[in-house]
């Protein structure tokens, strides 16, 4: 119930869920533009973080009446059935973030619930980009965002970036789900250590300048998950001559990062050594 039109046949329902979490009533009329526009408004700044009640007050007046309205737009924030806050007139948007910030859970908290459930759901791409967005406010939250992170970058095989995120994990923080984490990192390490990997790392290591041995190694080792180890393996033959193997190791290498895709910080940190090289 993120947004309801508050009416007769409803209020005590309605009302009922200021027991679980404030809500907020906006009262509006279809004839006063700016109360319309604070409804817009609301439901944009609040997003899912709580219920936005709307009242029409030209056809809700009973509703209006017992909430003593005066004035539109007129805004209550509803906790435990009793307003505790609120105001009449215009707010900016700036005002409006404060007054919800007291009274509901920051955007954050919602974004790591539907993050936590796209994992439960097997969904490790949806929760990766879910957690990236909320990556500036990710000081903030602390050690959650951080274990959050590092489960989708598991799932979505993206090991070094796991292993690197947990490894800044502190002391304190590193709990039972730590350590779950730590266990799944060292079973996705395992399973991308494949058999046509190990024979052709050993291969190569008798033949470190066999370029096509690199280029099939490389390949083999983005199949199995190891995209970072891959594109270093091609990179550390670009740095010294961009058209090695006739273009080749140069194509591999591009095939590589589009296949990670923009998302991708490992390849994002390829990229820019790869136009440092350019340009």
């Amino acid at each position: 119930m993120a947004g309801v039109a508050l009416t007769r046949d409803n209020i005590q329902s309605v009302l009922e869920k200021s027991l679980e979490a404030p809500i907020v009533l906006s009262f509006f009329a279809p004839s006063h533009p700016d109360s319309v526009a604070m409804n817009a408004r609301l439901a944009q700044l609040i997003n899912g973080r709580g219920v936005l009640a709307t009242v029409n007050c030209e056809t809700e007046m009973e509703i209006a009446s017992y909430f003593r309205i005066q004035a539109l737009p007129t805004v209550l924030v509803i906790s435990q059935g009793q307003p505790v806050d609120g105001f009449a007139g215009d707010k900016t948007d700036a005002e409006l973030d404060a007054l919800l910030a007291q009274h509901l859970p920051q955007a954050w908290k919602q974004v790591l619930q539907q993050a936590r459930q796209a994992l439960a759901d097997g969904k490790g791409a949806d929760a990766l980009a879910l957690l990236k967005s909320i990556e500036m406010d990710s000081t903030a939250i602390g050690a959650e965002w951080a274990l959050l992170m590092a489960e989708a970058e598991i799932v979505q095989g993206e090991l070094s970036n796991a292993e690197q995120r947990l490894a800044l994990v502190g002391l304190a923080d590193q709990d039972a789900y730590f350590q779950s984490l730590k266990a799944k990192l060292a079973l996705a390490r395992e399973a991308a250590d494949t058999p046509e990997v190990r024979e052709l790392q050993s291969r190569f290591a008798d033949s470190p300048d066999n370029h096509p041995l690199r280029i099939e190694l490389a390949k083999a080792l983005a199949q199995a998950k190891r995209e970072e180890e891959a594109l270093e393996l091609l990179y550390d033959v670009l740095k010294r001559d961009l058209g090695a193997e006739g273009g080749e190791i140069k194509q591999a290498f591009m095939g590589i990062l589009t296949a990670m895709g923009q998302g991708s910080s490992i390849a994002n940190s390829f990229r820019r050594k790869l136009y440092s090289l350019l340009y």
